[in-house]
């Protein structure tokens, strides 16, 4: 069996976000315009309650660029036209709510199959995994049952919606690896983020590795305050999982135990959670990890793709993994002895004040530090008159804020970056030949707050918290209530930029440049020509979802921002060279593939629900002039 893998034609399996191709560069990309835009005509219509996000980095293979949707429609395209070849609906219930609503793509595998020699595989929002043969579509037969797998038996599924697949599986030879995405703070005993290896021409299990230890053989187990390893959920890895054929790795980015907020009821720094895992591709057997939360308490999961790359330090080609986190922080370790990269201390962190609560006394921190790490203060207030600022002043005050891994409290926690990030799924990508990573961050505040069981309950009953997300955790004295940071008049109460783009020196850590990514000209509540937004709120920055592409003629592609547009920057400078506007937000990540002899960009412009964007169904393809 043969994996397909090549950064020609489209994204890397290995992470890194880079590709080989450079017809397209600094002196041409002005030149840059759209050659077809495919309508997938899926806008989550119909679903009782699912947010429309379309996520998804294509694939390209043999002439056909390969999506899947938010309703996790499948479709293969003609990738110099845009003709539509066939598209595989899953028919999801509509009738269910849904904890999740992304679909990030595809994976395609080729191997000595009788049926589906090339196939898509493909993950879904209720917990199934489907084989489809490339060249039609049709699901194939001998993998699973008809086609299919339901993941959710064996997890301790509590209900149809909060077990996903919303990343594309691992793709290593002889085996397909799967990870998946649970429903955040409903419960302690959330289902099992258990991380499967399958074959990939029955479906037959391989192994399987939960990233909670049931084994009181398992050196993690003691990290795990008495029985509470036996009950705790999640810990999954959501964010994509990334191989290293050579060397047989599979390297798993986990996520918080459940609840995010409250760990009472898993007391420990609750190894192997909140982690980057590298376990034996053919056992499934922890080979080293290292955690980078300890006892996470602010839903700060590993939410990106661990990326492959050489580091040259000292003289020496490491080979080496690298990390991002919504912490904002960046890792990088020698993938074959898990040593650190850049220097990691183990510093003290605030105590919670929260009855039943044991924040962990010590935190990892990267010398790469991309996000501010300090508390917010008074001087953080910001408004756009002095009504709004004095707002945002006064909530400083009334909440604790003692730096990036305050405690959630009753009394209310600025929790900064914020539970989105610092970096999210968007990852970084990796220039080797620069030893450059560009990464984007965001610097969004949020507000958390643990209500005692009775006031929790009252609130909801009553709707006296309106704005606020309230979520149950039960099975803990508290209820979890949150919100953005922002004043009245839905402005973040900090100082921007509240996104921004940095570029890393690899070999030595050092930051190269950093920049304001993205205005706010559409997240006004009236509108703002382009250019009166750049000239006046240009340095601000803005929210975004998606990641970078980097390319080997030293550009930098970017969708990603609330504000519509699509960019190219300058991977060794910052400048940027192109943009251009699209109908809605571009929340992906963006490729680049060959196809008969011609560069080719590809993006997903499909707006985001949770960012009140409109939504779009666009699959967009760029070129030069032919």
């Amino acid at each position: 069996m043969i994996l397909f893998s090549s950064t020609i034609w489209a994204m890397p399996e290995d992470g890194s976000q880079y590709s080989l191709l450079d017809e397209i560069n600094a002196d041409n990309v002005t030149s840059l315009e759209p050659i077809f835009t495919y309508h997938t005509g899926d806008f989550s219509h119909g679903f009782k309650s699912k947010g429309h996000t379309f996520q998804a980095t294509p694939v390209y293979r043999d002439g056909r660029l390969y999506v899947s949707t938010s309703s996790n429609l499948v479709l293969a395209v003609d990738a110099g036209t845009g003709k539509e070849i066939w598209r595989f609906d899953p028919k999801l219930e509509r009738d269910i709510d849904y904890s999740e609503s992304a679909s990030r793509g595809v994976a395609i595998w080729q191997g000595d199959a009788e049926h589906c020699p090339l196939r898509i595989f493909h993950g879904t929002l209720n917990g199934e995994l489907y084989a489809l043969n490339a060249e039609t579509g049709e699901p194939c037969t001998d993998f699973g049952s008809d086609g299919r797998i339901d993941l959710g038996i064996g997890i301790r599924n509590r209900r149809l919606g909060d077990y996903s697949v919303t990343s594309p599986v691992a793709v290593l030879d002889d085996r397909i690896i799967v990870g998946s995405a649970v429903g955040d703070n409903g419960a302690v005993d959330l289902e099992q983020g258990i991380v499967r290896a399958l074959d990939p021409v029955t479906g037959t299990l391989l192994w399987q590795w939960d990233p909670i230890p049931k084994s009181a053989n398992d050196p993690a187990a003691k990290t795990w305050a008495g029985t509470s390893a036996s009950i705790t959920g999640a810990a999954n890895a959501w964010a994509p999982i990334s191989v290293d054929p050579e060397r047989r790795l599979v390297f798993v980015p986990t996520s918080s135990p459940s609840p995010d907020f409250y760990g009472g009821e898993r007391l420990g720094s609750n190894h192997y959670a909140n982690s980057l895992v590298v376990l034996d591709a053919d056992t499934g057997k922890v080979k080293w990890f290292r955690q980078l939360v300890h006892h996470d308490l602010w839903d700060y999961d590993v939410p990106a793709e661990p990326s492959l790359t050489t580091i040259t330090k000292d003289g020496m080609n490491i080979p080496a993994v690298v990390v991002v986190t919504k912490t904002g922080m960046l890792f990088a370790f020698n993938r074959e002895t898990g040593e650190s990269i850049y220097t990691i201390t183990e510093k003290p962190v605030p105590a919670s004040d929260v009855e039943g609560e044991q924040a962990h006394e010590t935190q990892p921190f990267s010398d790469v530090m991309i996000s501010r790490a300090d508390a917010v203060t008074e001087d953080d207030a910001f408004g756009l008159i002095w009504f709004d600022q004095k707002e945002c002043a006064e909530k400083i005050r009334s909440h604790r804020s003692e730096g990036i891994f305050t405690p959630p409290s009753i009394k209310g926690t600025i929790e900064s970056p914020g539970w989105a990030g610092g970096m999210n799924w968007g990852g970084v990508a990796l220039d080797e030949g620069r030893q450059i990573a560009i990464v984007n961050t965001m610097n969004l505040p949020g507000i958390i707050k643990l209500l005692p069981r009775a006031d929790f309950n009252t609130a909801v009953e009553s709707r006296s918290m309106p704005g606020w997300q309230l979520t149950a955790m039960r099975g803990t004295p508290y209820g979890m209530a949150r919100k953005l940071f922002v004043s009245s008049l839905g402005i973040p109460c900090t100082k921007p930029p509240w996104g921004e783009m940095t570029a890393i020196d690899l070999t030595t850590g050092a930051i190269v440049w950093r920049r304001p990514f993205g205005t706010i000209q559409d997240l006004s509540p009236v509108p703002i020509p382009g250019f009166i937004a750049r000239a006046l709120f240009g340095d601000w920055g803005s929210p975004f979802i998606g990641g970078p592409l980097v390319t080997a003629a030293g550009l930098t592609f970017i969708g990603a921002t609330s504000d519509y547009y699509f960019r190219a920057y300058d991977t060794d400078s910052g400048e940027e060279l192109w943009r251009y506007r699209l109908d809605t937000a571009a929340a992906a990540t963006p490729i680049s593939y060959l196809h008969e002899g011609r560069q080719h960009i590809a993006i997903a412009v499909g707006g985001h629900w949770g960012m009140d964007m409109p939504r779009g169904d666009a699959v967009m393809v760029f070129a030069l002039p032919d």
